[in-house]
């Protein structure tokens, strides 16, 4: 592969960082992304002609992929959690801290769609609450998700590149650490903000107190099929997440969907724009292990903040497979996936940590800031939002990076 070959994966990258920003009316229309997407691959295409059992491998992954993401998307929009607890911040450390865990469970964006609208609901007679949907997105849309392949996508990539499901397991440390630093600052932002409230608010928060309740929950049975599916051999695991969604959608109850607004939308968006991902990455991914010692890469640590800066700008789930490709064509010992286990740790743990630096960084950050922002709450700004999260996250890259300098 020449080196001008992988042009294509950086221009739809950088179209996916650039676009929503400077040409928001253009790339709303999923037509556009996927005109983009496919402008971009046919190159990629093109000299992988000679090539086809690489592109039937890349086919596999992607529908993997999309099919795991997918039918937990369809599933938990098919569940809805009614109520108005009383907005404490003992109440709001449950919720995210709730989240945390789910996002290993049923997926960072299964756990942000399933507990938003009740973060949001349970604090709307609050007004100092523009901190919520900053620290939901990094808890529970990021850093919840890095016990298992189900939590992120990157995570679920390296698992079809041949992790082993229970090897994430191992990340439990980083995971309860940045959980519980996390949520203790929270909790010490959220103090602050609510004895910041006026009597009126406090009075109407009370006075509007609903119990929490679930409806859907039959979809349950379908969210147990998907996790229990991540065992099965494929085609049968692709099989099973599709026909739990499809019973979902079909004989499951409709008032939950209607009632958390659910659409299509976010998850075509995912697989229209991922499918480019799949086919243009295939030159990068084969170069970077062919070369991958010509970066200069050579401890954990490097590939923790390497493979987390671009995270941060860049989907993290394919810079995931760039850096492990790149760790691989350093030929060391092949401990894991053709990598020492502490480079594999260093990988995915920057990919997934700080893929919440941006909204841009992971998936699931701009829908939570777009349901926020529609029920009325302060976000804040893209450029705001991303040094806040950066000088709120440092501390903890600094302690992960000193850990993996050992």
């Amino acid at each position: 592969m020449p080196l001008i070959a992988v042009i294509p994966f950086v221009a739809l990258l950088a179209a996916i960082a650039i676009l929503p920003l400077t040409a928001s009316h253009f790339w709303d229309q999923h037509r556009n992304k996927g005109l983009v997407a496919a402008a971009l691959s046919l190159p990629v295409l093109w000299m992988l002609r000679a090539q086809p059992h690489a592109l039937l491998h890349t086919a596999f992954d992607y529908l993997s992929f999309v099919g795991l993401l997918g039918s937990l998307f369809v599933v938990t929009g098919g569940i809805h959690l009614s109520g108005d607890l009383k907005a404490t911040p003992k109440t709001n450390l449950f919720l995210l801290g709730l989240g945390g865990v789910l996002a290993s469970v049923i997926g960072t964006t299964g756990a942000s769609m399933l507990l938003l609208r009740t973060v949001l609901r349970t604090n709307s007679e609050r007004k100092n609450t523009s901190h919520l949907p900053f620290f939901f997105i990094l808890i529970v849309s990021n850093a919840g998700g890095l016990l298992t392949p189900l939590g992120d996508p990157p995570l679920f990539l390296g698992f079809l590149r041949g992790v082993p499901f229970f090897w994430t397991l191992r990340l439990w440390p980083i995971w309860l650490g940045a959980l519980g630093y996390l949520l203790t600052l929270f909790y010490w932002v959220d103090r602050r903000a609510y004895a910041k409230e006026d009597a009126g608010s406090l009075a109407l928060d009370t006075a509007r107190v609903e119990p929490l309740a679930m409806s859907g929950k039959r979809n349950l049975l379908a969210l147990l099929a998907i996790i229990g599916a991540v065992f099965l051999p494929a085609p049968y695991r692709e099989l099973v997440m599709v026909a739990a969604a499809g019973w979902s959608l079909l004989a499951g109850p409709k008032a939950p969907r209607r009632l958390n607004a659910f659409t299509f939308g976010p998850i075509i968006e995912v697989a229209v724009l991922f499918a480019g991902i799949f086919i243009t990455m295939l030159p990068a991914l084969a170069l970077l292990e062919t070369h991958g010692g010509a970066l200069g890469l050579r401890a954990p640590w490097q590939y923790f903040l390497a493979s987390g800066s671009l995270s941060s700008v860049l989907d993290n789930a394919p810079t995931y497979l760039t850096f492990l490709s790149a760790a691989q064509g350093l030929h060391l010992a092949p401990e894991i996936v053709g990598i020492p286990t502490s480079f594999l740790v260093a990988i995915s743990a920057g990919s997934v940590l700080m893929g919440a630096n941006t909204y841009i960084g992971n998936g699931p950050n701009f829908m939570v800031k777009a349901v926020a922002d529609e029920a009325g709450y302060k976000t804040y700004s893209f450029g705001r939002y991303a040094v806040l999260a950066i000088a709120t996250l440092c501390p903890l890259y600094l302690l992960l990076t000193l850990w993996l300098m050992r």
